[in-house]
């Protein structure tokens, strides 16, 4: 089943109708049961713009929750580009031959990593996946072989560049997971609605036109749903651009 989350459109779309339905029900249902007297509209005022402001601080908690785990893809991404090239420049300390598929298979590994960044495609996100741990073990089995031949400080450099390569894809992979819980988006949800309720119920006591009970649930939906695109790693408009990795690729195929 698709994540709705991953989807900021169909985000701005549910949360708007949800919010536009809250604000209607207030205006309409609540003031049927129970109209709001004279004496009490500044108790309510009060209530009202207390619910918006808690709701303005858990939106706004939320989205640094999400743009602090955009930066942290993006700081993974950076440190991935940064252990595959010493990794590549360690390799020359190798013998010939074994330097020689070490770099081979780091290229070929950037490659990969570049695709990991940039596919949309489930699918092809699995065969990249194959394609990282495939390569990972073979990066590692040269290394290992080529240390125990010649077990030397200098071979152990080329070891823990290497050993940091997977360290990095492994960190990136732990913050593209690392997302925003459901229960946070739950409670924000919960929030959200009942404030629509109360601009509903008081707009209709102010008798304030229809129109007004639109602005309220159109700013809460674009605020959902750029929540959701900043913290949707693969979905929406808003992803991390692997320039460091770009810029390895270009460095290493100057071709």
């Amino acid at each position: 089943m698709p994540n709705i989350l991953n989807h900021a459109e169909l985000v701005f779309v549910l949360s708007f109708v949800l919010m536009w339905l809250a604000a209607r029900i207030g205006a309409t249902l609540l003031r049927r049961f129970r109209k709001i007297a004279d004496d009490a509209h500044d108790d309510f005022s009060v209530i009202q713009t207390a619910t918006l402001t808690l709701l303005a601080l858990i939106i706004g908690f939320t989205f640094s929750m999400a743009v602090g785990r955009y930066d942290l893809r993006e700081h993974y991404e950076e440190e991935e580009a940064s252990a595959i090239s010493t990794a590549y420049v360690r390799a020359d300390l190798l013998p010939a031959a074994e330097a020689a598929v070490v770099r081979r298979l780091l290229v070929d590994y950037l490659d990969v990593r570049m695709l990991f960044y940039t596919t949309r495609d489930t699918r092809e996100l699995d065969r990249v996946n194959a394609d990282t741990s495939r390569l990972q073990q073979d990066m590692w089995t040269a290394v290992r072989n080529s240390a125990a031949a010649q077990p030397t400080p200098i071979a152990a450099l080329v070891v823990t560049a290497v050993n940091d390569v997977l360290n990095a894809q492994g960190y990136a992979q732990a913050a593209w997971w690392n997302r925003i819980p459901y229960p946070a988006w739950g409670l924000m949800a919960v929030m959200a609605i009942c404030a629509n309720l109360l601009v509903g119920y008081g707009a209709r006591a102010l008798k304030a036109g229809t129109g007004l009970l639109l602005v309220v649930p159109l700013v809460v939906a674009l605020a959902f749903a750029l929540i959701a695109d900043i913290d949707s790693p693969r979905g929406g408009m808003i992803h991390v651009r692997p320039f460091n990795l770009q810029a390895l690729v270009t460095s290493l195929h100057p071709g």
